[in-house]
């Protein structure tokens, strides 16, 4: 009687007189997609997808190679992750409301407006995000929706929070997405504070006339910005704090991205320090799901390591910083 060849998972081996570890790198691959195509039949293969994704980026985008002017993520497999709109929202569901003052429609945040007058200083950005509409296809761009985009400024502060600018109201705005659900707004790069990864925070809203009404929004996430921009960004002036407090985290370790290291947050980013740099993100959303994140966390915190942003940033009794909630020390 002939004896059967020796095989794995249905599959041959290429080298039948070998152990299995010993098949190869194609039969390795061919194990891998197998088991991929797999998951996605049991409803596993998206999450899956994207945390393959952030362990072949390293977990925080790629370090390109020396020169190189883009990095970011890979993967936008997904909806985007409902995350906490943070302590320093000012979306009225913790303290002020700027989504109700005239002229928050706009797509240069740099400067203060209404009846403040200051502008944030700091290395040039641009942010587009692309709004894609779940409920009607995996890539239908979600028109005319309301996005509110706020960050903190070069000393890691937040205006109308943070000491020393809670008169001003610069790097917030609105803008709604045109018929390709992109959104692009004028700012500059964040700062790294103590305890969280650089990031930039957004709201998605049905429409222009909801954004009065932070429980109307369908989505709440962030965007996580790469490793080797922000080193460059960090070497220029005004940034130095920055420096020791990104040494200090992870996006595997940070409260918000840790999870899976962005793998759905990550953004794309190309330009330099003296031009400028460009960051974007597909962020998609699924109205059929019921939204989990925005408002302040529970407590003032969200479970972040305590410290306070560079430069006297939103921070508690006793130190710099402006009025936040009680409790222990938040993410924002």
């Amino acid at each position: 009687m002939e004896q059967q060849a020796p095989s794995y998972e249905g599959r041959a081996f290429t080298r039948p007189e070998e152990d299995l570890y010993d098949q190869g790198l194609g039969f390795d691959l061919g194990t891998m997609v197998r088991r991929r195509q797999l998951l996605r039949v049991f409803g596993l293969g998206a999450a899956a997808i994207g945390l393959t994704a952030a362990c072949d980026s390293g977990g925080d985008g790629g370090t390109p190679s020396a020169g190189a002017s883009s990095s970011g993520a890979t993967s936008t497999t997904g909806e985007i992750p409902d995350e906490t709109a943070g302590p320093y929202p000012g979306d009225g569901s913790n303290g002020p409301n700027v989504l109700t003052t005239s002229g928050v429609v706009r797509s240069d945040i740099r400067s203060s407006f209404g009846t403040a007058s200051g502008t944030a200083a700091g290395v040039p950005m641009t942010l587009e995000l692309s709004i894609v509409d779940l409920a009607k296809g995996a890539g239908t761009p979600f028109a005319g929706v309301a996005v509110y985009v706020w960050h903190c400024d070069r000393e890691g502060r937040y205006s109308l929070y943070s000491e020393g600018v809670t008169d001003q109201n610069y790097l917030r705005g609105v803008q709604i997405a045109d018929a390709q659900g992109k959104v692009k707004f004028t700012s500059v790069f964040p700062a790294c504070y103590s305890g969280r990864w650089p990031h930039i925070h957004f709201e998605v809203y049905p429409d222009q006339a909801s954004i009065a009404d932070a429980s109307k929004a369908i989505a709440t996430s962030q965007v996580a910005l790469p490793k080797d921009v922000c080193d460059k960004v960090y070497a220029t002036t005004g940034y130095s704090a920055s420096v020791q407090n990104l040494s200090q985290v992870t996006l595997q370790n940070d409260n918000v991205f840790g999870n899976d290291g962005g793998a759905l947050q990550l953004g794309t980013v190309t330009g330099d320090v003296t031009a400028g740099y460009a960051v974007s993100l597909t962020a998609k959303v699924d109205t059929t799901t019921t939204p989990t994140g925005g408002g302040a966390p529970p407590g003032g915190g969200d479970g972040a390591p305590s410290g306070a942003p560079p430069g006297g940033g939103p921070g508690g009794s006793g130190g710099p910083g402006g009025p936040r909630p009680s409790g222990p020390p938040p993410s924002r």
